[in-house]
């Protein structure tokens, strides 16, 4: 029995549309980017490479043919530029808003450019793309939303207070979103993503995200740094299930489905603890030599939750969500790709 997605999948190629990626050379766009040109679709990517890099779009551009290349127009440009949105938006069925500054360290130390970028960006692209009659604006929310409600696992309707900067970013968006609907009839998605992780994840810099971090400090012999007593814990969602949400997101056919938010993660819940044997082994089984490493632990990390947790029956019901991938599986797939990508270098 097939899945939504996989008739999806398989109804995408005959009915090719344009797609807008804004992030597109970051990560999750750049994985967005991937598997919307293996289907044949017609995407407009926007950059300005604040925290996304040439090379990820050149590694999309060696996994896919020649002809479905020629299918993607990348602009240079910034969300933070209502100009650049607005060129960008130009003749686009659906948007896929992903650029932002992540990280809440970062908006700590310095809220006011994860504002600029987060709020103001995000309200460029919502005109924007309102003006330019875009069917479907889908977006990356977060579950930084949910504050300081201790609830487990996090339900879409219950949120507490925000514990940082960037968090408040990620709830504006939201209300935004919400209002361009009611006032505009603008048909909106939130996404809010659960510790993203898989290929092309940067493992560089002060605010990289814990799996990648670990993974490079594994391979090159570094300390392996656990905040707190490593039983924090996460619900950590491989990348191929952000990509999957995006898409059932842009074409869900549901009035129910329309201004909503919905939680994008496996519904499992790993601790750091946890978390880190399963790099150390996956790797050790891939480079032997790396056996034995064990981490170190300091203070726990400002604005972090203790604990997150998913409910994602809501994303099932109204968008049939349903996660490809595992932890196990991801981190499988992800090893493979730092692998060859560090231990190689």
């Amino acid at each position: 029995m097939t899945n939504t997605y996989d008739q999806l999948l398989r109804r995408l190629p005959l009915t090719p549309k344009v797609w807008l990626v804004t992030g597109v050379a970051g990560f999750i766009g750049s994985n967005l980017l991937e598997t919307l040109l293996k289907l044949d679709q017609h995407v407009v990517g926007l950059d300005n490479f604040a925290t996304g890099h040439r090379h990820n779009l050149e590694q999309v551009k060696h996994l896919v043919t020649e002809k479905q290349w020629s299918n993607f127009k990348f602009l240079e440009g910034d969300i933070r530029s209502l100009e650049d949105c607005r060129t960008a938006c130009n003749g686009v069925t659906y948007v896929l808003h992903q650029a932002a500054l992540g990280s809440v360290p970062r908006s700590l130390q310095d809220p006011i450019t994860s504002n600029e970028a987060n709020v103001t960006g995000f309200l460029n692209m919502l005109v924007a793309a309102r003006d330019a009659g875009v069917e479907r604006f889908v977006y990356a929310a977060s579950s930084s939303t949910y504050g300081d409600h201790p609830g487990l696992p996090k339900q879409e309707d219950r949120i507490g207070s925000p514990l940082s900067p960037y968090a408040v970013t990620k709830l504006v968006n939201e209300l935004y979103a919400d209002v361009f609907c009611r006032a505009y009839n603008f048909a909106t998605i939130g996404l809010r993503y659960f510790n993203i992780f898989g290929p092309r994840q940067d493992p560089d810099g002060a605010y990289a995200a814990v799996i990648p971090k670990w993974t490079a400090s594994i391979i090159k012999g570094e300390t392996i740094w656990i905040n707190g007593d490593g039983e924090t814990s996460r619900d950590f969602c491989y990348v191929a299930n952000a990509v999957q949400a995006n898409l059932l997101a842009a074409t869900v056919n549901s009035v129910e489905a329309i201004n909503q938010v919905y939680n994008v993660a496996v519904g499992d819940r790993t601790s750091l603890n946890q978390l880190f044997s399963a790099i150390h082994e996956l790797l050790a089984q891939r480079i032997p030599t790396l056996s034995g490493v064990k981490p170190s632990y300091r203070e726990f990390r400002a604005g972090d939750v203790r604990h997150s947790l998913a409910d994602i029956s809501k994303a099932q019901r109204l968008l049939g969500y349903t996660p490809s991938h595992r932890i196990r599986d991801g981190l499988a797939e992800s090893m493979d790709w730092y692998v060859k990508r560090l231990a190689m270098a």
